[in-house]
């Protein structure tokens, strides 16, 4: 029988579920030196059905040696090493196949349900971890007194958060702390600032009943592609400038004086022609906010709310506050962040950015120039 009989036969006797004289006739063309990768899965195959599982692993492995991609050889590992209860192996094979699985439409049958066993396979193994991980903390007594960080740190090994970084759309300054919430009781102007809440309140109150100077927060600019932002020239979510530019506003000096005068008390960026910018940032009922990044993070973004129904909610990174009227919230705008407005009122907040803390005199100085150097481009 010629080694391409040899292989028809192996073919057939799987076809019609005779395992063993489809080994039989598909290691005797591995021993003619003529396997192919696609004969080696279907040994692989046939030695699994057998319950042997050396042999399948060998067979698996001449596949794999030629297409470390192989998604059926990939998963067909798993599946033998977590039946085995080897779990570290049978998650790493699986993670492959599936980190590098085409989308549904694309998945023959057959690979379909590896895939989605795999899946499966790789959630049951997770949870095991999981368990085994809180067993483990809670006999060294790492139970209720876990650091916020630390918990964070646990949610991404798990695979229940993910790793955000900062990601600016058009400067990167390097070196600086990936912090997505900076607590407002570490910035010594923040008490100050807050005793201005109230006068701040009634001058925002008149101002969104006078009905104008708003304008949707995310406008088109003339002669630059539309990025096709999600709330571009939609009002849903709207500002009413104090500062823009590095100057105030002239309806901002009428209007707004003891917000603007409240302003000077944080460390605002001085940058000629683009800091310090505030505004009311206004956004109206049922209205979120698409995940997005900043232009920078050499700057921080300070919301002090001013109007705050329930269902208001602002998600930096992996980390998720309710909005509350009074209490700051700062953050770095340069790691993915969204907002949400649930409720079926207007919730209005005071936007302004402040430098990071981290830099010194100098830097600052340095980035002020470097800013209003980008910003004369190209020279007059």
């Amino acid at each position: 029988m010629t080694v391409a009989a040899q292989a028809q036969a192996g073919v057939a006797a799987w076809q019609r579920g005779d395992a063993a004289a489809a080994r039989t006739m598909f290691e005797a063309v591995v021993a003619a030196g003529r396997a192919t990768p696609q004969l080696w899965l279907l040994l692989a195959q046939a030695c699994t059905a057998l319950d042997d599982g050396p042999a399948a692993h060998v067979a698996l492995d001449q596949v794999l040696g030629a297409d470390g991609r192989n998604l059926f050889a990939l998963t067909m590992k798993g599946d033998l090493l977590a039946m085995a209860g080897d779990d570290r192996g049978a998650a790493a094979f699986y993670g492959l196949a599936l980190t590098n699985a085409p989308p549904a439409a694309e998945r023959s049958p057959d690979l379909a349900v590896r895939l989605a066993r795999a899946a499966a396979a790789t959630a049951a193994i997770q949870a095991r971890f999981d368990a085994h991980l809180a067993s483990q903390l809670d006999r060294q007594g790492i139970a209720s007194a876990r650091p916020p960080r630390f918990i964070e740190a646990l949610d991404i090994l798990s695979g229940a958060k993910s790793v955000y970084l900062q990601q600016p759309t058009s400067f990167y300054y390097p070196g600086l702390p990936q912090r997505q919430f900076y607590e407002a009781a570490t910035f010594a102007w923040i008490p100050r600032l807050l005793a201005a809440v109230p006068a701040m309140r009634r001058e925002l109150d008149d101002i969104l009943a006078g009905g104008d100077g708003l304008r949707p927060y995310v406008e088109g600019t003339p002669g630059r592609p539309n990025r096709g932002h999600a709330l571009l020239d939609d009002p849903s979510w709207s500002a009413w400038h104090l500062l823009q530019a590095g100057e105030p506003l002239i309806a901002a000096r009428e209007h707004a004086p003891a917000t603007l005068a409240a302003l000077k008390l944080a460390p605002l960026p001085r940058i000629s022609g683009r800091s310090p910018m505030a505004l009311f940032s206004v956004l109206r009922p049922r209205t979120h906010i698409p995940a997005h990044t900043g232009m920078l993070n050499t700057r921080l973004i300070c919301h002090i709310p001013l109007i705050v129904p329930d269902g208001c909610r602002l998600r930096v990174g992996n980390e998720t506050r309710a909005v509350v009227a009074g209490e700051p919230m700062i953050f770095d705008d340069s790691i993915e962040h969204e907002a949400w407005n649930g409720s079926d009122e207007t919730r209005v907040v005071l936007l302004f950015e402040i430098w990071r803390p981290e830099l010194d005199a100098d830097e600052r100085t340095a980035l002020t120039a470097l800013f209003e150097a980008i910003g004369d481009y190209p020279a007059p």
